[in-house]
């Protein structure tokens, strides 16, 4: 990597660490809000998943606004917002303000990916370790924002934490204005390649309606339809997964417990939570993995071989579990592995598929395939939990994986017919 890219990378894993980090921090604030407003876990999760639609739907529109003003101003945006919304949260005094922070923050959050994804694709060089890098720190927030959150909750007031984590993304905001880079450097580099078409970003509801209708015309659309059902996949299992771990724990570890039983934090640190945490931090070697693969073989391969054996491991996942503790531990690792590796495969293949000037449009479309029409996976895994089976829910996520694997090919066996029609040609001249 130039310099240059060391600086983006550097920005977009900050960045990208500070957005997942608010994100799973919530979950753990919730356990509180319940006593200081009054008000059930049930209907509060149906509060805080009003601040997680926003997160998904709003990634469409600031797609269309990266385009325009470019990835920092609006990365800046995101961060200076987050923190903000945090710093409402610290001091709401009700739950209508409670829900407006919430709000507010899905609002900034949902500014990151396409921002942040598109600053990468068309500035940096060395794109394939860039998406590596980038979705390790993505992780890292994953995992050890809960963790950092929950410690912080042991020893001060949740509303000293919230304006605590405020303050990350204020100071990397101001970090923002400083770094130098160029944000079309990579674009410049990549001239000649099928991801640097000419395009123009939308400025108007006609052009987005006629840029929109161009991408999808394209095998941009089979992209999509990839990158929705890894959504499901990626939503389904990651909100099953606690309850399904403690169903396989609870015989084996009986009633372990780090803290007192009577402490509220008690159930974030039982055993099955640091499982889930252990799948989360493999996720890191998987993102790094897949990111320096997309350098060395064709994305849609490297997508075909990841969601057909993610499809193997999670109808593995029930038999591994029940023949004991340490075949749950190896299946739970190759799956979080697995569906992480295929994060930065996914978001260079969406580089390859649409125009450098509408690439913020390609990733806003993206997340809402991913985080909005994604979020289904929990409602369909839970429903089927419920009804039938865990064995028939992970069947169905299998079908998800084995479906998108299809996709991946019918890509692969286009691009490899077009290349050859390509190559004929020229043979014939």
């Amino acid at each position: 990597m130039d310099s240059n890219d060391r600086a983006i990378v550097s920005f977009a894993m900050l960045s990208h660490a500070m957005v997942h980090t608010y994100e799973l921090s919530i979950p753990i604030l919730m356990l509180l809000w319940t006593a200081e407003f009054s008000i059930s876990i049930g209907f509060l999760a149906v509060v805080v998943s009003a601040g997680y639609a926003m997160f998904g739907l709003g990634a469409l529109p600031s797609g269309v606004l990266a385009d325009i003003y470019g990835s920092r101003p609006l990365i800046v945006c995101c961060l200076v917002g987050m923190g903000a919304s945090f710093l409402v949260l610290s001091v709401a005094p009700s739950l209508p303000i409670l829900v407006l922070g919430l709000v507010c923050w899905g609002i900034a959050a949902s500014i990151y990916h396409p921002a942040g994804l598109s600053l990468i694709s068309t500035g940096v060089v060395d794109r394939g370790t860039a998406f590596a890098y980038h979705g390790m720190a993505g992780n890292a927030g994953i995992a050890l924002g809960p963790l950092v959150t929950a410690l912080l909750l042991l020893v001060v007031d949740w509303r000293l934490v919230t304006a605590f984590l405020a303050m990350p993304a204020l100071l990397v905001a101001l970090y923002a204005l400083r770094a130098r880079f160029d944000e079309t450097a990579g674009t410049r580099d990549r001239r000649g390649e099928a991801d640097s078409t000419d395009g123009t970003p939308a400025t108007s509801p006609a052009e987005l309606w006629a840029g929109s209708k161009a991408l999808f015309a394209t095998g941009f659309s089979v992209v999509f339809a990839i990158v929705m059902l890894n959504g499901l996949f990626y939503r389904g299992t990651l909100t099953m997964l606690p309850e399904i771990l403690t169903t396989f724990l609870e015989p084996v570890v009986g009633g372990l417990q780090v803290f007192d039983p009577n402490s509220p934090m008690a159930d974030e640190f039982e055993p099955s939570r640091f499982l889930y945490t252990g799948l989360l931090v493999v996720g890191i070697g998987g993102q790094y993995v897949g990111g320096r693969l997309t350098e060395r073989v064709a994305t849609e391969r490297g997508l075909m071989v990841v969601l057909a054996s993610l499809s193997i491991t999670a109808l593995a996942f029930i038999p591994a579990a029940r023949a004991g503790i340490a075949s749950l531990v190896a299946v739970s690792a190759v799956l979080g592995f697995l569906l992480f590796m295929l994060q930065p495969l996914y978001q260079a293949t969406i580089a390859r598929y649409s125009p450098a000037d509408a690439r913020g449009l390609s990733y806003g479309f993206t997340y809402v395939g991913t985080f909005g029409i994604g979020a289904l996976g929990a409602a369909i895994t839970g429903i089927i939990y419920e009804t039938f089976s865990v064995f028939v829910m992970f069947a169905t996520l299998a079908g998800f994986a084995l479906l998108a694997a299809t996709l991946s090919y019918s890509l692969l066996a286009s691009s490899s017919a077009g290349a050859h029609s390509s190559t004929a040609e020229l043979d014939s001249d």
